[in-house]
């Protein structure tokens, strides 16, 4: 068996939080989730999760104009150039607070931060200004007096308009023009959400968080903008010490000659022009418009409806505006023409974002990790994704490997497509928590356990639960099994310690096995079609196997050292794995029952601490435990996973730790909060997958640079 398995993608979850963007081509989003970036391409109906992390959740990013480089900074203010080419970080810088926005100029060489009230202007690595550095320092604003909330660059690239909690938008200029000083905007009552300037123009357009949106026109064009005397000085300076160094070099002397005639009589072309401005008096000033109100029906049925979403479309002049009651409006500038409207989910749009050729607007909603990509003419959902809006407790692998069912705490069922990573279908049949799900041996229907008292099957033909079983009395179920013929069911009750078996064809009770005495925890059929034997798991340190055809024939009891976590059949069926609540693994063979092999796995888990938590990570070890485990396809080895961070793949014949996973490095969460839920390997061998705080992560055998197969 080859042990290379390495992250493949990320499932179960499309968005947390942050700025989501279409890249240039307008075919694919770009969402944060979590600490990891998702590429959804919308073309090819693919996800595909960068193989970069962070050690906090991202917050803001945006791509270079030409493609090839993404710009990532997350909720500590860490800065991660990212190269879209190679999936590389080539740069990393640390701000001192919390970036709100970034953004590029159009032309690529500098890129804009804005940190508490201040902006940052950089340079950014490009072939055109030579400088492949990143994080050069170029300007530094303070003139906001509250928070910096958004930004824009002018089409030219040398205004920048920064919109602030203090209710006004200031101007700024990257180089020292001679008619353009720093210019305040105000006139709104609420904190900006967006600022945007006109395509080919100087005029501009503020959205506040009341609704209102404001134009501004702008009294000079971007060709009468001129550049400083100042700025022609250090250009001069930097052009004399270039000379000084190359002075040595002969066969230069006469081109240097040649440049400083023309130099010299463009700097009086400059030097003219700048005092003819000088004298004309032509110095750049915005008057307002008009002001305008959007949403304002929504907005007096709940005084607490705000706006917290805003972009803007320059070619088409579209601009997008979402609310935190879901409902989004689609308004033609400059007259503020009601085009579109739609209420696209119950919960507050955080992220709006436009494609380049204006017709697919995307929506990210982080109250329920919901992802949306509207098409505003055809009036069609493009996209529509959405994980578990809690925790994933379980998971199942198609027989082909295919498809992978999950199972939530907000008592959901998802079914993912491994290839395009995108849900196919939800099933919202179950009240309270789904505890186990399980695919049927004839890959054409799967089986589901939950609180709520019901076991229900699922077909993946029509999508339609087409079977519900139930037993006598209102019972918890914690487990369900279905045996390799997929005839028979098996669930085992949390409350009630009994193991209930169905006929899924007529779905009756067929028996009610007793004996364990305390919860059973999981069940687990021989994978041998000419066996019925089921083995049970319970906290009362025992595990039985059962046969489930003659029930005249007495169950056979293990006997192990700790509660019994959970069990599972090698896949020949001829012996068994058992976690314990010691931190250990056992092998038993079904048919003699005796113990092959055992393995300590406790001290692999590792600790983690809580910042106010006053138990040491030593003591904390001692609590650690498997908590799901599963055979690799060719039965040579068990993975496990349980409260902690790690995965452990293990070798049964050595009893050796053969390589360790660390499923997120995300440092947003508290170390005792992440947890591995469930564990799986892929019937084909080539993959696991691992249920976890962060989402369902795919792990797969010779992955390409950008995840996908090679």
């Amino acid at each position: 068996m080859k042990y290379n398995f390495k992250f493949h993608n990320l499932l179960g979850t499309v968005y947390r939080r942050g700025d989501i963007l279409f890249t240039n081509d307008g075919n694919s989003v770009i969402s944060p989730v979590g600490n990891k970036l998702t590429v959804y391409n919308l073309k090819q109906n693919k996800s595909n999760t960068l193989p970069i992390e962070s050690h906090f959740n991202y917050t803001a990013i945006d791509v270079s104009p030409n493609g090839s480089v993404l710009l990532a900074v997350n909720e500590e203010g860490e800065a991660q150039m990212i190269s879209l080419l190679t999936c590389s970080v080539i740069h990393r810088y640390k701000f001192k607070q919390q970036v709100n926005a970034v953004r590029f100029s159009p032309d690529g060489k500098h890129f804009a931060a804005c940190c508490d009230s201040t902006v940052f202007v950089m340079t950014a690595p490009s072939v055109f200004t030579g400088e492949f550095r990143s994080f050069v320092l170029k300007r530094v604003f303070k003139k906001a007096h509250d928070e910096v909330t958004c930004l824009d660059w002018s089409s030219c690239g040398k205004l920048l308009a920064v919109g602030s909690k203090d209710t006004t938008t200031k101007i700024y200029t990257i180089e020292y023009l001679d008619n353009v000083n720093m210019f305040s905007m105000s006139g709104h009552t609420d904190k900006i959400v967006g600022v945007f300037f006109e395509k080919n123009s100087l005029d501009i357009i503020t959205v506040s968080r009341n609704g209102q949106v404001c134009l501004w026109e702008a009294s000079l064009d971007p060709d009468d903008l001129v550049v400083s005397k100042v700025q022609i000085s250090h250009q001069k300076r930097r052009k004399k010490q270039k000379e000084e160094l190359e002075e040595d070099d002969i066969n230069k002397r006469d081109d240097i000659e040649k440049d400083k005639e023309y130099e010299s009589d463009k700097d009086e072309e400059m030097e003219t022009v700048t005092d003819k401005v000088k004298d004309e008096n032509k110095m750049l000033h915005y008057s307002k418009l008009g002001r305008h109100y959007i949403g304002d029906a929504i907005r007096q049925a709940s005084y607490k409806v705000k706006l917290s979403a805003a972009s803007y479309h320059r070619p088409s002049k579209l601009l997008v505006t979402g609310f935190t009651n879901g409902v989004f409006f689609l308004h033609e500038m400059p007259d503020v023409n009601l085009i579109h409207t739609l209420n696209i989910s119950e919960h507050r749009i955080s992220s709006v974002a436009i494609s380049n050729q204006g017709d697919w607007i995307a929506f990210g909603c982080p109250n329920i990790g919901q992802l949306l990509v509207w098409e505003w003419q055809s009036e069609q959902y493009v996209m529509k994704q959405q994980g578990h809006s809690l925790d994933m407790t379980c998971l199942a692998y198609s027989p082909d490997g295919l498809y992978i069912v999950t199972g939530g705490y907000d008592g959901k069922i998802k079914v993912w497509n491994t290839m395009s990573g995108f849900c196919v279908v939800t099933f919202s049949e179950h009240k309270s928590t789904i505890t186990s799900v399980v695919f049927s041996a004839n890959k054409k229907f799967f089986v589901s356990s939950s609180l709520d008292g019901t076991v229900r099957c699922y077909d993946l033909t029509r999508y339609r639960n087409f079977k519900t079983l139930t037993s006598p009395s209102l019972v918890q179920f914690s487990c369900v099994a279905v045996d390799a013929s997929s005839e028979l069911c098996a669930a085992g009750g949390h409350d009630v310690f009994e193991i209930f078996l169905w006929s899924i064809k007529f779905g009756k009770l067929l028996e009610v096995l007793g004996g364990h005495e305390a919860p059973v925890v999981s069940l687990s059929f021989s994978p041998n079609l000419s066996s019925t034997r089921l083995a049970s798991a319970s906290w009362d340190k025992t595990v039985r196997l059962w046969d489930c055809i003659d029930s005249n024939s007495q169950c056979e009891t293990v006997r192990v050292n700790s509660d019994a976590l959970q069990v599972v059949f090698r896949p020949d069926g001829e012996e068994i794995a058992v976690s314990t609540l010691d931190g250990n693994i056992s092998f038993f063979n079904t048919t003699t029952c005796d113990q092959t092999a055992t393995i300590e796995g406790r001290s692999d888990l590792g600790s983690g601490r809580a910042d106010t938590d006053l138990i040491t990570p030593e003591k904390m070890l001692k609590t650690k435990a498997f908590t799901t485990i599963c055979y690799s396809a060719d039965g040579s080895c068990v993975l496990g996973g349980g409260n902690s961070k790690h995965v452990c793949l293990y070798s049964i014949k050595e009893s050796v730790l053969i390589k360790k996973f660390v499923i997120t490095q995300n440092r947003s969460l508290d170390a005792v909060n992440v947890r591995v839920h469930c564990v799986r390997f892929s019937p084909t061998g080539d993959s696991f997958a691992v249920a976890a705080t962060e989402g369902l992560l795919v792990y797969a055998q010779n992955a390409g640079i950008d995840g996908t197969f090679r």
